[in-house]
């Protein structure tokens, strides 16, 4: 296994909509487990393909000891919502309050290519919700106005 560096803003790939995965592959389970270490190595709990420069929709989360390793995942339900604190090791230095659905149900592919669904809530939830975004070319800034503000000194670094 490999650590990856992580890609932050404002490398372009990040804004890329990610390309789905035909097929799970020894390359691409090659791609999870690298992206898990690297993920453990920089104290995350979920990372994309796209920011260690991979643009294919792969994601992993590793959360109390337990691993998801998902590719072309999609929302297909969600309830509820709930605001929590939430950063992002692209964005560095930047935490802010987020509303995400408080439950999600995926649909993906594991890394056995087998298709899968999992419902989540709480924490988990916010995760996977977060590291889709990071495959549709989204990050947490663009949820908030106040980094875009004309004359905000922090619009220059961030964007």
């Amino acid at each position: 296994m490999a650590i990856m560096n992580i890609r932050t803003i404002p490398d372009e790939i990040l804004r890329k909509v990610c390309e789905p995965v035909k097929e799970i592959g020894r390359q691409e389970k090659k791609l999870f487990d690298d992206m898990v270490e690297t993920m453990i190595q920089k104290g995350g709990v979920g990372l994309a393909a796209s920011q260690v420069g991979e643009s294919c929709q792969i994601f992993v989360v590793g959360l109390e000891n337990e691993f998801y390793k998902i590719a072309n995942p999609k929302i297909v339900e969600f309830f509820g919502t709930e605001v929590m604190q939430e950063g992002c090791l692209s964005v560095p230095e930047v935490v802010r309050d987020m509303e995400r659905f408080y439950g999600v149900i995926i649909k993906g592919l594991n890394e056995n290519g087998e298709q899968v669904e999992m419902k989540a809530t709480g924490f988990l939830a916010r995760i996977f919700q977060h590291e889709i975004d990071h495959l549709n070319g989204k990050l947490i800034i663009d949820y908030s106005s106040q980094f875009f503000r004309p004359g905000n000194e922090n619009e220059e670094r961030l964007l």
